[in-house]
């Protein structure tokens, strides 16, 4: 493909070892480990239940229409194969808007723990609405000029940023084992704390630990731009996917066996239990170094998902259906940079729209929440395509799983029913939400318009189209 009036594309410098690290950068996120800490020991369970039902069905998903679809587009290719242009479009646009509300929410977790490097002279700022605001603009602007000078530099960031996930998680991990062998647990796991409550209140996070086994679609969206993407796609994800349920799981046990669940703060979580199991074994030197690897890692992770989704509206631009500008790729750094930096600008836009009226808590709940669900629909639609493309002949190119359609067709199913109870539970808000009205009218109107200006804009485009086929 060629980018509007440019002529090139971006090129392949995606390999195998690159790709493993993209995964793990976008397919861990820490604030998730504090999420469920916070739930206490039945997070675990749910954690489980939500790699059977989700995530082992959305990997497979990604493996056999990635091999049948490789070229750069992801998602929205899959979708427009299966059920037309406009899904397409809507399922891209869906996707590609789910991430102006995770930036903002990354980005506030990121500032909680960045206060750490600063020791007792910064914690005064853990509530300060300016703060965070200001870390998450200037942290976005930073990433969104690096993925303009192109993946061959903003693949360092992703790689650096994917050690800054596992390797923190692993520090934690360890020295969690070390207190749980001179001290105890501070929680008790037994089989009547592992097992989840049902009732509504508590069953609202459990869309938040699907969705944060999210993430292994995104690389699909560059695979223009990866090497041999039909054979690496699979084996990277396998390697990458272990890698995550491992830190997930693992990662949560360690900051329980630190902290009760009741002392877990969401927005430092994995950092509070680090710091707090660090002074139990007086290694408060760990603290610091701690703190700035996970600022990095998650500083990669949004870099990593900025970049893979300004590639929704470049393909889009290509093939018209957005103005033919984001099609366009950087004269020198080879890189769609309107896309990109339409991505940044919106993502700022939402930093500000997300605190308004709210504290810094009840900001980061509503775009948690806005997210999962803007995510979630294109999610449901790839679940959908999956069904509805096992009527087209698999080749000997195309990865299937024992069994064939069958198999295909029921783990997309399984998919399908808890991508669609996610998006249920993600609608309703926090239980320790002040506001609930405000809460839920933010959700569900600011999503409601995304989707409405994505379907305003694809119906503006039939139109244009028409109009210059009817001159032409």
């Amino acid at each position: 493909m060629a980018g509007a009036g440019s002529g090139a594309h971006p090129p392949r410098v995606l390999g195998f070892t690159d790709l493993v690290l993209f995964y793990v950068v976008t397919g861990i996120s820490l604030r998730w480990i504090a999420t469920a800490a916070a739930a206490g020991p039945s997070a675990i369970v749910i954690w489980i239940g939500a790699m059977l039902c989700f995530f082992v069905p959305l990997a497979c998903a990604v493996i056999e229409l990635s091999s049948r679809y490789p070229q750069e587009g992801g998602l929205y290719i899959w979708t427009r194969q299966a059920f037309g242009p406009l899904a397409g479009f809507m399922a891209g646009w869906s996707y590609f808007t789910s991430n102006l509300p995770y930036f903002p929410a990354v980005f506030y977790f990121d500032a909680g723990n960045a206060l750490f490097i600063g020791g007792e002279s910064w914690r005064h700022l853990h509530d300060d609405p300016a703060y965070f605001m200001l870390f998450s603009l200037v942290a976005l602007a930073a990433i969104t000029a690096l993925n303009i000078f192109g993946l061959r530099f903003a693949k360092w960031m992703n790689n650096v940023g994917a050690v800054g996930m596992w390797l923190p998680a692993l520090i934690v991990i360890a020295m969690g084992a070390l207190a749980w062998t001179r001290f105890g647990s501070a929680t008790d796991f037994s089989a009547t704390t592992m097992t989840p409550s049902v009732q509504i209140k508590d069953m609202l996070f459990w869309a938040s630990l699907t969705f944060a086994l999210s993430g292994c679609e995104a690389a699909s969206f560059m695979s223009g731009e990866i090497k041999d993407a039909r054979r690496t796609i699979p084996r990277a994800l396998i390697v990458g996917g272990a890698i995550i349920v491992f830190c997930y799981v693992v990662g949560t046990v360690a900051v329980l066996v630190a902290m009760p669940a009741s002392e877990v703060n969401t927005l430092q979580g994995l950092i509070q239990a680090g710091a707090a199991t660090a002074l139990k074994l007086n290694m408060a030197w760990v603290i610091v170094p701690l703190a700035i690897l996970i600022t990095i890692g998650n500083l990669g992770a949004a870099s990593g998902f900025l970049g893979a989704a300004a590639r929704i509206p470049f393909v889009i631009g290509i093939e018209r259906s957005l103005p033919p500008v984001f099609g366009r790729v950087h004269p020198r750094w080879g890189t769609p940079y309107v896309a990109l930096m339409l991505q940044g600008g919106l993502g700022a836009l939402f930093v500000v729209l997300g605190q308004l009226g709210t504290g810094v808590k009840g900001a980061y709940d509503v775009l948690v929440s806005m997210g999962i669900i803007a995510a979630f629909i294109p999610f449901a639609l790839v679940f959908l395509a999956v069904i509805r493309l096992q009527r087209e002949p698999a080749g000997p190119e195309i990865w299937r799983l024992p069994g064939g359609r069958v198999s295909s067709t029921a783990l997309a199913c399984l998919g399908l029913v808890t991508t669609l109870a996610g998006i249920l539970l993600a609608s309703m808000p926090a239980a320790d939400e002040p506001n609930k009205p405000l809460a839920v009218a933010k959700i569900l109107g600011l999503t409601a318009m995304l989707l409405g200006i994505g379907w305003a804009i694809y119906a503006a485009s039939r139109r244009r189209a028409a109009r210059e086929a009817a001159f032409a």
